[in-house]
């Protein structure tokens, strides 16, 4: 296992203020580094020119790209172009510089969306370019890709150490509880926090309720990309899961009980269930040394306390 000391480096998280980026600069916290930050309005990371000014300025020595256009189905589906050409930019332009300006190392994330829609369950790293995409955020699947094959493009040619992780669905503090835009997660707390306190006797949720869905906490995301940084340094992206699945109904389920919710659930199995499961092979990360701490429950009780304290009175799309 090699071993990659962050001891006085300068580290730039792109993307500090998302979710992901916000979880690695507080865990960054507790290592001896300088953390790097520029806002959307110092830097935009889609122009080249700007890239390349500010990491020359910086001089950053580690970089984590947790930087990207991001949503759900409607969003991806909606906006193909959006998705594709942003991230391939952002992603392009923060890996090229890196390597004009002597990154020692760097960590490109990804999604777990990257797997063909039909691969094996759990998803082992293998699986990748092995059959078709998901159709409805095949665009931001292929930038993702797109970015894995950077990093080891940059490896094989120059003998760069850039590295990939690929997450499961994440949640937690910081994350999008608009819903017309967030993911399954947040939007249950949302539903179920507005229902209890309209007193309504149920909740209505789509589909059938019986897809199975993984779930990590940011947190614990952070802490794995860290402990990646610091120990791997291999071609192949490395998934980052929790390591086990719940039926959506079993999370809208814990969700009422953490929220206060005492109602019925019902379901509109009118709409859509997406992929029956997606589930990621976690035991080459696991092999290494790393399990998640936080468990579902937890993690969402910690969500919903954000959520309470900062996005409560924000609107919510409804």
């Amino acid at each position: 296992m090699t071993t990659f000391s962050l001891k006085g480096k300068r580290v730039w998280v792109a993307g500090h203020r998302g979710m992901v980026g916000s979880g690695i600069v507080r865990r960054l916290a507790t290592e001896d580094c300088e953390i790097i930050t520029a806002s959307r309005t110092e830097l935009d990371l889609t122009r080249q020119a700007e890239v390349e000014a500010w990491m020359a300025a910086k001089k950053p020595e580690v970089v984590f790209i947790a930087a990207a256009r991001v949503g759900g189905i409607l969003a991806n589906d909606t906006r193909p172009v959006d998705f594709l050409t942003d991230n391939l930019a952002i992603q392009n332009n923060i890996i090229a510089t890196a390597h004009k300006v002597d990154v020692q190392k760097l960590m490109f994330l990804g999604s777990s969306c990257i797997y063909p829609r039909l691969a094996p369950q759990p998803m082992p790293e293998n699986m990748l370019l092995t059959g078709p995409l998901e159709p409805t955020n095949q665009w931001y699947a292929i930038a993702k890709i797109s970015g894995i094959m950077q990093c080891q493009a940059y490896r094989r040619q120059f003998g760069r150490d850039y590295i990939s992780a690929m997450p499961t669905n994440l949640y937690g503090t910081g994350d999008n509880f608009d819903l017309q835009s967030s993911h399954v997660l947040p939007a249950l707390i949302v539903k179920a926090h507005l229902a209890k306190l309209a007193g309504d006797k149920s909740m209505t949720l789509w589909g059938s309720g019986k897809p199975l869905r993984e779930f990590l906490y940011v947190d614990d995301l952070a802490d794995a990309c860290v402990f990646l940084m610091k120990t791997y340094s291999g071609e192949e992206h490395v998934n980052v899961g929790f390591g086990s699945d719940v039926t959506i109904r079993e999370l809208a389920e814990t969700v009422a009980e953490v929220v206060g919710f005492k109602g019925t659930l019902t379901y509109d199995s009118t709409k859509p269930d997406g992929m029956p499961k997606k589930l990621l092979d976690s035991s080459k990360l696991n092999a290494m040394g790393w399990k998640p701490a936080t468990g579902l429950k937890e993690g969402i009780a910690k969500a919903y306390d954000w959520y309470r304290k900062n996005a409560a009175t924000a609107p919510t799309g409804n």
